[in-house]
């Protein structure tokens, strides 16, 4: 780093080498300013974790030609959505084959070092397996790192260091990640021969299907499940809120497991092999949990910020874009030679105005309601779901109109008025902020 530093100093440092930290460094070396990449991994990606699919619009803006040049798996065509009882299931399926806004299933390990590579071409200078231990101050100004080497000054530093950012809490940017704000995710690969995932999953070579998966071993409980498909492999986990883990003193990769032998999701696994688990935390406390977003020399993106769609589960677009714009915020004032938290304050400014706010704002209530009414929305309903389909598609010599007065009448026995109205006004409060808001 000293090498290609005047006296250790550059003028932007960026501290996390994954999809937000190589966005904004990439963003600022193109341009023809100094940036250096520090990661605490033995290469970019050796330590991130994540569902498994990558969104080809948002990354198109900061690497154009990814499509043709970077390691993808299988363009995802199929979006499944599984509600699964304790042994049955029901399963909705949107099935689109577009070269417009796909996406795509990666490897994280292969692709984000294939960013770091693309980084590295365009002027980046990245250093690996390096631990930033602590942000440097000039009164409140940020104006360097500490790593456990050596310090490192620079005119910007802009965190992308993840969801447990230590260097954000340093400097008072967050507080405590409490229980009910982040969700852990279980991951396992499971090799497959690629015919096999072809034949099971009804698909042609370089196809994909990812699963969504509700219930089963994590009815009543705020959690999903999740399936992608890669070229010879299988993506398969769960996050589950980190509060509901520690209430119920579950371990995720007993859910996991679980998971995996519920009658809809092991023929898809079936005589798979192993080939890798890990576990993350997923930020969940949304737009409300936002922590500050820039300050004097400092900007902070991705998940460090806080910054992922529970609705929807995106991250790794809201973490480029993000990337992108700090990095567009970092060049603005290098241009005007003003690192002050007013001239950073761009920053905010045009977060608010791409889609990355627009949606946090759009389901700034979600997790609110959702820990508020967990028990019913992914318990009790997710099971009268699949009752319904199994009295609806069932044939016997009971009368059609009998089975679904027997139903209703159920239905709302076992769920007294008052837990129904309950339900009804959480629903209403949050289609409300949703849709009029």
């Amino acid at each position: 780093m000293t090498d290609n530093t005047k006296n250790n100093k550059t003028e932007v440092i960026v501290v996390g080498a994954g999809p937000a930290g190589i966005s904004a460094a990439v963003t600022i070396a193109r341009a023809g300013h100094e940036v250096v990449l520090i990661e605490r991994g033995s290469f970019a990606g050796s330590k991130n974790v994540f569902g498994g699919a990558i969104y080809a619009q948002p990354t198109r803006e900061i690497f154009p030609n990814f499509e043709n040049e970077a390691p993808l798996e299988r363009l995802n065509i199929e979006h499944k959505y599984a509600i699964l009882g304790e042994e049955d299931s029901t399963v909705i399926s949107y099935r689109h084959k577009t070269q417009d806004n796909v996406s795509y299933s990666v490897i994280r390990g292969k692709f984000d070092r294939w960013m770091a590579e693309q980084a590295k071409k365009e002027g980046v200078i990245l250093v690996e397996e390096t631990v930033v231990k602590e942000l440097l101050l000039d009164g409140e100004k940020i104006i360097g790192v500490k790593t456990e080497l050596e310090e490192y000054f620079a005119d910007i530093v802009i965190l992308a260091d993840g969801v447990n950012s230590l260097l954000a809490k340093q400097i008072g940017f967050r507080k405590e990640i409490k229980p009910k704000d982040v969700a852990l995710s279980v991951k396992e690969v499971i090799k497959l021969d690629a015919q096999i995932i072809n034949e099971r999953f009804n698909l042609s070579d370089d196809e994909g299907c990812i699963y969504e998966i509700f219930g089963g071993p994590m009815l009543g409980m705020l959690g999903l499940g999740f399936l992608y498909t890669n070229k010879d492999s299988i993506s398969i986990g769960l996050g589950i809120g980190l509060d509901a883990l520690c209430e119920k003193e579950l371990k995720p990769y007993e859910v996991l497991d679980k998971l995996k032998q519920h009658p809809t999701i092991a023929p898809l696994i079936k005589d798979g092999e192993l080939l890798e688990y890990s576990a993350h935390l997923i930020p969940e406390g949304g737009f409300k949990k936002l922590p500050k977003l820039f300050g004097n020399g400092v900007l902070i993106a991705g998940d460090a910020a806080m910054m992922v769609n529970n609705m929807h589960w995106e991250g790794t677009n809201l973490a480029m874009i993000s990337g992108k714009i700090a990095g567009e915020t970092a060049l603005s004032a290098i241009r005007q030679k003003d690192f002050s938290e007013k001239a950073l304050a761009k920053y905010q400014e045009d977060l608010e105005n791409s889609f990355v706010m627009k949606d946090l704002k759009t389901y700034r209530n979600l997790m609110d309601e959702a820990h508020k009414r967990s028990e019913s929305f992914m318990g009790y309903y997710m099971k009268e779901i699949n009752g319904f389909f199994n009295m609806f598609t069932t044939v016997d010599s009971i009368p059609k109109r009998q089975k679904f007065r027997k139903f209703i009448s159920d239905f709302v026995k076992q769920r007294s008025i008052f837990e129904l109205f309950k339900d009804a006004t959480s629903g209403i409060k949050l289609l409300w902020s949703i849709l009029i808001k």
